[in-house]
């Protein structure tokens, strides 16, 4: 299956069984907001302007919806990938034409390269005045062709059930991925009886993928014949909620496992086994243990280049094996010597029983069966942990993170923006279960922390959700501040703050001999003042804040963080001259990592 399915408005194919509601006469908007009461929507994220004030008016008669109104439709749509991200269930944000709808085009491209179920609905100008430059008017259904998994542009009022509920089902099945809606504004103001239908079919779409038996234990018998093998699995297994599979499955054949960022928590961290995530920035020993494997079981991934770096040269000499959804993903990026074209919870609950039947049972500790491959890898994890220079009184990045996770008992829904911070975060906070590590991975957008916090926040307001956010990143969504301190929404901020953008220094720092390329975000004209004053910035949005500098005064701020019944910004100084490490340089492979820090670097080259 292809990711995106055939880009049409209202002629894509459906069968459906229709009941009407007898005598009932609504407006386009309201049966829109009817549509979304029947798909179970609770919350959308949604911003009013002149082509979606309808919808807005048929939303605030709807007693099972609650619409929560962003300050930027960016922070909306990535809000609504925050909400997905956390339950699985597709995200919901709603705009006006034109630039309402523009701005939600990074959000949605985020929600593809990841994944993401996401229902975008957009209020277009009226029909008539389509394609002839009226006020506000963008063709955002051409415009996110490449960036949807399918979209729709309503013409005829009677075509809105049939839409919406295909577009539900459409992002929430196989590979997940973001749906938009369109709407002219005499679409949502005509008025007709509706008819609902209780199921469809379309036609050139089949979800539904399940290996056979022959592949799978064509699998089980490479995994006999080898032995040093590796699992390298990343986000199709969260999305497929595989997890549980994934743990017995390892257990049954004590295969060790890497993740991808997008799959951290798809296996628990603390396990054994787990070798944490690779990559870029992964663990030296994952990284490892992936390319020099002779059996590597790729599951619910894409061959992604910060993971791969130079892709020809990646786990060149194992066989590997691929199991994944998405049919194009299959041979894309990277060719295999068995493809399993299958839902990944299936495909690992079927091994699973055949690997049962076979008299392979669970063992939960004293993995014995690669003694020598484990050997070999336990080697790598002792010579090369994630480690940082610990310090007196300058509040190291990691360290903060460490406390946190430590405070936390790794018990807390992490979200991040993009740049050093993120992987960090990635690095130094150990995770045990799906949905708690949001990120955005394929897309790399700042700006998307805290928003992706408050939408986690309001779909599970049982869990402590913080957003590890970056100065910079944390800056380009900042208003959003407003909106959790309106609704109530107490989703915390913890910014690791240099001043810079980090992870653009880095790459100066390594690549371009230190020259500063507009990488610094404070006041040059005063270089001991703190800029921007994130406290006084707080302050004006009614929310909490607190600045830390000395390291002594860390855990008490972060258990006032913690224990705080708002959301709360907790502002920590950290040096801009630290690095993230290990470091894969672009299109280079795992023996190319950097392991020195910047003091070493400078040393080295005279900086």
């Amino acid at each position: 299956m292809s990711k995106k399915t055939t880009a049409r408005s209202k002629t894509s194919a459906s069968k459906h069984a229709a009941k009407p509601e007898r005598g009932v006469v609504m407006n386009g908007a309201e049966i829109l907001v009817a549509c979304l009461e029947r798909e179970g929507v609770d919350t959308i994220f949604a911003y009013p302007g002149g082509a979606s004030m309808h919808m807005h008016q048929a939303l605030t008669k709807s007693k099972k919806i609650r619409t929560i109104l962003p300050r930027h439709e960016q922070g909306g749509v990535f809000a609504a990938e925050g909400y997905a991200r956390a339950t699985g269930r597709a995200g919901v944000c709603m705009a006006t034409s034109g630039p309402g709808a523009t701005n939600l085009v990074t959000g949605i491209a985020d929600a593809f390269l990841d994944s993401i179920p996401l229902v975008a609905i957009t209020g277009q100008v009226p029909q008539h005045m389509i394609g002839k430059g009226a006020f506000q008017e963008t063709d955002v259904f051409g415009m996110t062709l490449p960036v949807v998994k399918h979209n729709y542009l309503v013409m005829d009022i009677n075509d809105i059930p049939r839409i919406v509920k295909e577009a539900f089902y459409i992002a929430q099945t196989g590979r997940p991925g973001p749906v938009l809606i369109d709407i002219p504004k005499n679409i949502q103001q005509a008025k007709t009886q509706p008819v609902f239908p209780s199921e469809i079919h379309l036609r050139g779409y089949d979800p539904v993928r399940h290996a056979d038996d022959l592949e799978l234990n064509e699998l089980i018998g490479l995994i006999e014949s080898h032995k040093e093998p590796m699992i390298y699995c990343g986000g199709g297994i969260i999305s497929g909620d595989a997890s549980a599979e994934l743990l017995e499955f390892v257990e049954r054949t004590q295969i060790p496992v890497a993740t991808t960022l997008m799959g951290i928590g798809a296996f628990p961290e603390t396990h054994p086994l787990s070798l944490k995530w690779l990559g870029m920035h992964g663990t030296v020993y994952a990284n490892n243990a992936v390319n020099e494997a002779d059996l590597l079981l790729a599951i619910g991934v894409r061959f992604d280049d910060r993971v791969t770096g130079k892709i020809e040269k990646f786990a060149e000499h194992g066989t590997i094996v691929h199991i994944d959804i998405d049919n194009s993903e299959i041979n894309k990026n990277k060719v295999v010597r068995l493809p399993i074209l299958s839902d990944v919870k299936y495909a690992l609950g079927r091994l699973n029983q055949l690997l049962e039947k076979a008299g392979r049972k669970r063992v939960k500790s004293n993995f014995t069966r690669f003694r020598p491959w484990f050997d070999k890898i336990e080697a790598w994890r002792e010579k090369y942990p994630f480690s940082f220079k610990d310090t007196e009184d300058v509040i190291q990045p990691q360290y903060a993170i460490h406390l946190l996770h430590e405070m936390t008992k790794g018990e807390a829904i992490i979200t991040t923006g993009v740049g050093q911070h993120q992987m960090w975060a990635g690095q130094h906070y150990d995770f045990t279960e799906p949905r708690t590590f949001l990120t955005s991975a394929g897309l790399g957008s700042m700006g998307f922390g805290y928003p992706a916090a408050i939408g986690a926040k309001i779909a599970r307001p049982d869990k402590q959700v913080i957003d590890i956010d970056g100065d910079g990143s944390f800056l380009m969504n900042v208003q959003e501040l407003a909106t959790a301190h309106i609704e109530g929404i107490a989703a915390k901020v913890m910014i690791l703050n240099n001043q810079y953008l980090g992870m653009v220094v880095q790459w100066e720092d390594r690549f371009y001999k230190s020259n500063r390329g507009h990488t610094f975000l404070g006041d040059p004209r005063d270089l001991s003042r703190i800029y921007p004053d994130y406290v006084k910035m707080c302050e004006g949005f009614g929310v909490p804040c607190e600045r830390v500098v000395h390291k002594k005064d860390l855990r008490a701020a972060i258990q006032r963080m913690l224990d705080a019944k708002e959301t709360y910004v907790l502002d920590i100084m950290v040096p801009y001259t630290e690095h993230v490490l290990r470091m894969i340089p672009s299109n280079a492979t795992y023996k190319d990592v950097i392991i020195e820090g910047r003091e070493e670097l400078e040393a080295r080259s005279g900086l």
